[in-house]
């Protein structure tokens, strides 16, 4: 079907196409596109679609990228993290913090046990922080912050967020797109994660005491021995 169009009645007119269809014929066009019809036509066309770049890059900038890149530099040595968990550690950062030198933004033993310190700390930041925590029980575990630390009166973050723990083996716990609960922060507390009332990691404003639950946005389960934890140290670490 088409239909004519005058844009001056002095020029010629000229025709437009248009196709209406019905919503059902409209949605069938659009799962063809995603038949395996079209995916053989492609093959025969030598066509590659977006989803085979983005395997296809992912796995290359993954293998160019092994084993050196996940040996980060640390500016100065960590109290918290062997050599081996920061390795591991660095294989589950956002890549756009590959190939920066750590540095330490804050740590409760430079910093001492205060929220109010962390926050300052965070300062100037504007890459993704990484938050090491050592409980009671010798316990290390933690968050990966997609960015730093700030008072907020509702939750902020992006899907980058997620929280580890090397206990008894390691594990991270990314989002899992229930919910967009990733960082709280005020003067009372810290949190990541939520869901039915419970956070994924919990810090009050000591940041002495804390928390560990499981939670909807990461689908972890409590990442410390106990519930209920006293913190021994806390390191943050920045990429630039």
């Amino acid at each position: 079907m088409f239909s004519w169009r005058a844009k001056d009645h002095n020029k010629r007119l000229t025709p437009k196409y248009s196709c209406v269809v019905s919503l059902t014929e409209y949605h069938r066009r659009i799962d063809a596109l995603k038949s395996e019809d079209l995916r053989s036509l492609c093959k025969r066309l030598q066509i590659t679609t977006k989803e085979e770049v983005n395997s296809k890059h992912c796995t290359s900038v993954k293998t160019e990228l092994e084993p050196e890149t996940f040996k980060p530099n640390l500016r100065e040595p960590s109290d918290l993290l062997e050599a081996d968990q920061i390795e591991k550690l660095a294989r589950n950062l956002p890549p756009r913090t590959i190939g920066y030198p750590w540095t330490l933004a804050f740590g409760t033993s430079k910093h001492g046990m205060s929220i109010k310190s962390l926050y300052r700390a965070m300062q100037g930041q504007d890459t993704p922080v990484l938050m090491v925590i050592k409980d009671g029980d010798g316990q290390v575990f933690g968050a990966l912050a997609s960015e730093p630390f700030k008072i907020s009166d509702g939750f902020y973050g992006t899907g980058e967020t997620f929280l580890f723990t090397f206990n008894p083996e390691f594990e991270v716990y990314k989002w899992t797109g229930d919910n967009m609960f990733f960082i709280k922060g005020d003067m009372d507390s810290l949190a990541f994660g939520g869901g039915s009332g419970e956070f994924g990691l919990w810090l009050d404003g000591d940041l002495y005491h804390g928390r560990s639950h499981s939670c909807k946005t990461f689908g972890n389960p409590m990442l410390s021995k106990k519930e209920d934890f006293y913190v021994q140290d806390i390191e943050i670490w920045a990429f630039e």
